[in-house]
């Protein structure tokens, strides 16, 4: 269960390398920076929301988009 920025980080850590894509290769993918995917990865709570939800998105992980909807 998702319930901070620390676990959320985890979560997109952990399908990220699941997929075995680096934040290079996500970075050069997306357009946002290695160092956004490295402070989200982390837990940083200032991230930007939408962001966020993008890159959740861009890793397959639908329910984080639906979370964010409600």
């Amino acid at each position: 269960m998702i319930t901070d920025a620390k676990t959320f980080g985890e979560v997109i850590h952990q399908k990220r390398k699941e997929l075995n894509d680096t934040q290079t290769f996500l970075s050069e993918v997306t357009g946002i920076s290695v160092s956004f995917l490295s402070d989200l990865e982390n837990g940083k709570k200032t991230c930007e929301r939408e962001k966020v939800i993008y890159i959740a998105n861009m890793l397959g992980l639908e329910q984080i988009k639906n979370l964010a909807e409600h």
